[in-house]
């Protein structure tokens, strides 16, 4: 046991509310004889969750225990946390919150979507810790989705970036800006290693570049960043774009990043291609529906 013995007020009232919104019924238990308070009992609670009542009975009285993380799992599943609530249970307990894995975002909603067309005409797009592409808006389209880039088939930045010719790629400087960008993809990968998507992934773009398994291997760990990089575009030339990256609530390991021009010749090349004049390809409404699965590239 901590050898501090005050109470703390806080961890008596988390647990006993949530407690009160778990009822019998919930956890598949009956629900027995008139209750003087909603909800499970102290005694169902520590039952559910394999641990004697006097620890949760302690538990809720802020009384200093020892406590371990699969406990507090076992508590946790039993009142129903969720993952926020799950995590202030960790604190108040005083045990070391380590968060597991989280399902990937596979598509953005309305608003996220209406973020970005607000944008407009500044290139925007999401992508996730993996730099898998889960939305565009139009800005972006007029700007990447050239047919070079679509003919790749992965809505991925670094597959397009590894796949496509040097030629088509519109990353300028593509050798210098690849190296921090593996190592962007490095420092997110540190949370996810042993996952077999991320595996799968890597294998993949290792065998299909072998620049990627070249600069995979240095090692090197790179947190994201804003960044200015110089794009390319069939019809108006070159431009210096800087990104910024917006986290997303709801979406762990998701961001916007949006783009602006760092000079007025970029501005103006921004501008004639988001008009429509002088561009270069004009996608189909069948290339441009269901925007979330799109391949392109984007500053990161």
């Amino acid at each position: 046991m901590r050898s501090t013995q005050r109470r703390r007020p806080e961890p008596a009232a988390f647990p006993r509310g949530r407690r009160a919104r778990v009822t019998p019924a919930d956890v598949g238990m009956p629900a027995g004889p008139r209750r003087r308070t909603p909800g499970l009992r102290r005694e169902e609670v520590a039952q559910l969750s394999g641990v004697g009542v006097t620890w949760y009975t302690w538990l809720e009285q802020g009384r200093p225990i020892n406590a371990s993380p699969q406990v507090l799992d076992a508590v946790a599943r039993t009142l129903r946390l969720d993952a926020a609530e799950r995590e202030h249970l960790y604190r108040l307990a005083e045990v070391p919150f380590e968060p597991g894995p989280e399902r990937p975002a596979l598509r953005v909603g309305p608003k996220v979507q209406g973020v970005l067309d607000a944008l407009d005409p500044h290139p925007a797009v999401v992508y996730t810790s993996r730099y898998d592409i889960l939305a565009t808006n139009a800005a972006y389209r007029d700007l990447f989705m050239i047919p070079e880039t679509l003919a790749i088939g992965v809505p991925n930045v670094l597959w397009t970036l590894f796949a496509v010719s040097e030629s088509a790629c519109p990353l300028v400087h593509r050798e210098r800006e690849l190296p921090t960008m593996v190592a962007t993809l490095r420092s997110s990968y540190g949370r996810h290693v042993g996952e077999p998507a991320w595996e799968d992934f890597i294998r993949g773009l290792s065998a299909a570049g072998p620049r990627f398994a070249e600069l995979w291997a240095s090692g090197v760990v790179t947190p994201p960043g804003p960044r200015v990089k110089t794009f390319r575009h069939r019809a108006v030339g070159e431009m210096r774009l800087g990104s910024l990256s917006l986290s997303i609530d709801g979406m762990p390991e998701c961001r916007i990043v949006a783009c602006t021009p760092e000079d007025e010749e970029s501005r103006q090349k921004i501008a004639l291609l988001r008009e429509g004049r002088q561009r270069l390809w004009e996608p189909s409404g069948e290339e441009v529906a269901g925007v979330a699965g799109v391949a392109g590239v984007v500053p990161g």
